[in-house]
């Protein structure tokens, strides 16, 4: 809410494509969801600069690994810092720090999935330890 507070005319967009798709003389279906293209890359533009989860849960590896050239000893600890990497300049772009829905409005959009194995969008996690409810809040639904 608060982005949709700093940033009216996202807002208003939102409204608008609520307008079109659903009108005002009732709610919002479950067919509807699809449709709401604007709406789902707002969704997603939250979940990329406010986490739910800005760390992962930690990881300890089972034997000696290098990790971007460091060398992480069998037993640490390790943690996945979500929030920063969703706000990598050089991943997202010079306004990585903006609240920009546009970014997934893209044919570019799909390399930034929930799945697979580009690392650059993790609001649910990835792999097989990634956040079990994302299968009921959002494919289903997107």
């Amino acid at each position: 809410m608060a982005e949709l507070m700093r940033n009216p005319d996202i807002m208003r967009k939102i409204q608008d494509e609520l307008d079109a798709v659903v009108g005002k003389e009732r709610a919002v279906e479950e067919s509807d969801v699809p449709k709401l293209e604007y709406l789902r890359a707002v969704t997603k533009e939250t979940l990329r600069l406010h986490p739910v989860a800005p760390l992962l849960v930690p990881r300890s590896p089972s034997s000696p690994c290098t990790v971007g050239g460091y060398t992480i000893p069998k037993g640490s600890k390790v943690f996945v810092n979500v929030w920063m990497i969703q706000r990598d300049a050089a991943i997202w772009g010079e306004d990585a720090v903006e609240f920009r829905p546009e970014r997934f409005l893209t044919a570019a959009d799909d390399k930034y999935e929930f799945r697979g194995t580009n690392f650059a969008y993790l609001p649910f996690g990835s792999g097989r330890r990634m956040c079990g409810i994302w299968d009921l809040s959002w494919q289903k639904r997107w």
